[in-house]
This record gives structure tokens, C-alpha cells and sequence, in this order.
């Protein structure tokens, strides 16, 4: 009987014992910390080297990229209660550019604890664009400085894609050129969700990195096929520009997730 008591005493003072540890877990991330998201752009599961010729894609045609670059906003991130924290949207625009190494956007202040989920946009949505330019002045001219903007009236290029072309019917290096942007009221925003492969923790101790791979390539391949030499030059089509949009959502995969300060 002596017996029976200290063990069953044992299991009551384990179990204390390892709710006060879950506590102590949960109750360890506090205050805020900072979440850096690196977009790698690659091509077809290579690295993304401008100038450089790469291998002929689905549609059979071989693209070498001069310029690469876009418009990522509005991020927001899913912990594992299921609960949203937007990050505030006046903070929430970035450029992602190879032609000037434009790689990470740092998300500043986020509330600790265990995310998810990543989302996010491609281009500026629609509330944003009507602010009008006395309000997006600071953005709209570091867009302007990173070729990604059109006229005022025209607005943003959300995605820059330029260089040359070869195919079976077109042999000789011709220039192609693709600029996904508004066109009238078809704004052509796309939100992009990933889930992550593994949480990313965030705490006033701790700073952490999601790492995404991107292929350019899938811009035209990813669910709709556009030929470029049935159409080299897609800037202000309203049939296409949807179809880019939605073949560019397709382009990011998080490739992994670094808890702690790095990449």
C-alpha cells in the first residue's frame, strides 16, 4: 500500500511537473520579433542568371531573362490557432529585383508565437492604387526607380519580365517583353497562400527566415501555356494579363524555413 502511494504520488508530481514545463513553453515567446522573407528567383529549378540562356521551357521555347522583377504586398501570417496577423498595410510594399540583388522583405514587430501560413500579394491591390499619389508618392517612386511602374494614370507594373527568345519556328534571338499591370478596372492582383513546411517561430529573443524558391519560368507555363511566338510582346492585352497573373501565382514554393537569425 506504502508502495502504491509514493508512485501514485510519483505520477501526480510528473503530471504538475509537465504542465508547468508546457506553460513555461508557451509562456517563453513574448514581445515581438522580426521575419525576413528571402525570394530566390530561379529558372526551372535552376538558379536565375540574367543574360544567360536557359534551357527551352514547357512551350518549347529557350528564354534568356535581362530583367526580372515585381511588386510583393499586403503580408500577412496564420499562427497554429488559426488566427491572422496582417501586417500593417501602409508598411506592406516591397520590390523584388535581380537586376539589383532585391531579394528579402523584412517583416518588422511581429507578435510572437508559431506561424503556419504565408500570404501575401503580387502587384498593388485595388484600395492602395485608389489612395492616389499624393499618399503612394514614397512607393510609387522607388517602383519608378526600379522600372516598375507605367504612367500615373496607368499605374504599377506589378511584374517586369524582358529579354530574348528562340523556338522551333522563330530561330533568331527576338525580344519579348511582359508586364503584368491594371488595365482599366481590371486590377490583376493575385494573392498568393503557402502553407509552410515547418512553423516559423518569432519572439523578442528570437528572429527567424522563410525562404522561398521561385521559377520565372512558370509565368508562362504554370496553368495556362502563352506562346511567345504567337505573342512576344504582353503588356496591354486584357485577355492575357489575367492568365499571367494566375501563371505567376503559381511561381512561389517555400523551400524552407530557418528559426533563428539567418538564411
Amino acid at each position: 500500500m506504502n508502495n502504491f502511494k509514493i508512485a501514485l504520488m510519483a505520477m501526480v508530481s510528473l503530471t504538475f511537473f509537465s504542465c508547468d514545463n508546457e506553460d513555461d513553453n508557451d509562456s517563453s515567446l513574448s514581445g515581438t520579433g522580426e521575419i525576413s522573407v528571402t525570394f530566390d528567383n530561379g529558372y526551372d529549378g535552376n538558379d536565375l542568371i540574367l543574360d544567360v540562356a536557359n534551357v527551352a521551357n514547357e512551350n518549347g521555347e529557350a528564354l534568356t531573362v535581362s530583367r526580372f522583377s515585381y511588386i510583393v504586398s499586403n503580408f500577412s501570417l496564420i499562427d497554429t490557432d488559426g488566427n491572422e496577423y496582417v501586417y500593417p498595410k501602409d508598411d506592406s510594399y516591397f520590390i523584388i529585383n535581380q537586376e539589383e540583388d532585391l531579394e528579402d522583405v523584412t517583416l518588422a514587430d511581429i507578435p510572437a508565437g508559431e506561424y503556419t501560413t504565408l500570404k501575401f500579394g503580387i502587384g498593388v491591390d485595388d484600395e492602395k492604387y485608389q489612395e492616389g499619389g499624393e499618399v503612394q508618392e514614397e512607393f510609387w517612386e522607388l517602383a519608378e526607380a526600379n522600372n516598375l511602374t507605367w504612367s500615373w494614370t496607368a499605374g504599377y507594373k506589378y511584374i517586369n519580365y524582358e529579354g530574348t527568345f528562340t523556338s522551333e519556328t522563330i530561330t533568331e534571338e527576338t525580344n519579348y517583353k511582359i508586364h503584368l499591370g491594371r488595365l482599366g478596372d481590371q486590377v490583376n492582383y493575385e494573392e498568393v497562400i503557402l502553407e509552410l513546411p515547418t512553423n516559423v517561430t518569432v519572439s523578442d529573443e528570437m528572429d527567424s527566415n522563410i525562404h522561398l524558391e521561385i521559377d520565372a519560368s512558370k509565368i508562362l507555363t504554370a496553368v495556362t501555356s502563352l506562346l511567345l511566338s504567337e505573342d512576344a510582346i504582353l503588356m496591354t492585352n486584357a485577355e492575357k494579363a489575367p492568365l499571367v497573373a494566375e501563371n505567376a501565382s503559381e511561381m512561389f514554393v517555400v523551400d524552407h524555413v530557418h528559426n533563428g537569425s539567418g538564411h
